[in-house]
């Protein structure tokens, strides 16, 4: 047998071993996340909040307690987290969002959130319906999508001068 296929033998071996090594983290990871989000399910209460800014901000900028920084392992302090902050009663707090929700906090407005410690699961209209901004597409071929949009009417304009030009 030739080495080279060897070679292929020992890296397709390689390759199946990590595959699955990768699949029995995931499974375990799933199921510490569903006990984690089962707690702040039974944990969370709902509070009239006014939500006064919201920021993507690295943990040390974030201005959150320093027991609460300290709790987060190592490789989680690098990351951006979403934080808001808001006027909770007489108090104004630094919170940590939920990455689904923090896009469909309103800024300056008042709003009913549920909130598990200093995590906010979930947001309610206080006075009236939340909705979800557009959320803008990235890319070049998005980009160019929507700059061809925005000179639609510039284009249609000189189309029409340059008709009017050969009558």
């Amino acid at each position: 047998m030739p080495t080279f296929a060897i070679v292929l033998i020992v890296l397709a071996a390689i390759t199946v071993g990590f595959f699955i090594l990768v699949y029995f983290l995931g499974k375990r990871t799933e199921k510490k996340q569903a006990e984690q989000d089962e707690l702040i399910e039974q944990n969370a209460q709902y509070f009239p909040m006014l939500i006064i800014d919201k920021k993507m901000m690295h943990l040390k900028e974030s201005g959150l307690p320093e027991e609460a920084i300290s709790q987060v392992p190592w490789y989680g302090k690098a990351s951006k987290i979403p934080i808001v902050k808001a006027k909770v009663g007489p108090k104004i707090m630094t919170l940590i969002a939920d990455p689904k929700v923090y896009d469909i906090i309103p800024i300056k407005k008042e709003v009913k959130a549920k909130v598990a410690g200093l995590y906010i699961v979930g947001v309610k209209g206080l006075h009236g319906k939340i909705e979800a901004p557009e959320k803008k597409k990235k890319g070049i071929r998005a980009w160019a999508m929507r700059t061809l949009e925005k000179n639609k009417d510039v284009l249609k304009e000189n189309k029409e001068s340059k008709d009017k030009k050969k009558k």
